[in-house]
């Protein structure tokens, strides 16, 4: 048996949001509907659904996600592309013995990414 935990995260817009995972963190599409959408990358897939009233600043949604290896190459890359910053979720080597950088999506979820050392 197997079992798998696919997160289901709020969009407020699906093209902006669909342009980001795609462009910027190199999903792929699945499928989209009017109101929902599925992305994948690698071992990844995540469901958007539709929610327009969501106030970015105030969202709750965070979401881990867990790689093997390039954390640091990764973190560059996407500093260097504008979609992380150096003064905001810094890439830094935690207790819990994960290198981690956090970046906000645009509709204010929380992308916490984490390498084991």
């Amino acid at each position: 048996m197997l079992i798998v935990a696919i997160p289901k995260l709020p969009a407020i817009n699906m093209e902006e949001t669909k342009k980001f995972y795609l462009e910027k963190l190199g999903f792929t599409l699945i499928n989209q509907y009017p109101d929902y959408l599925l992305l994948k990358k690698d071992q990844i897939e995540l469901h958007f659904f539709s929610f327009t009233e969501l106030d970015p600043k105030k969202s709750d949604f965070m979401i881990y996600i867990r790689i093997d290896q390039g954390i640091e190459e990764m973190y560059d890359q996407l500093i260097k592309e504008k979609v992380a910053r150096n003064d905001h979720g810094q890439i830094e080597r935690k207790p819990w013995r994960q290198i981690e950088f956090s970046i906000l999506d645009p509709n204010g979820t929380l992308l916490t990414f984490g390498q084991p050392f």
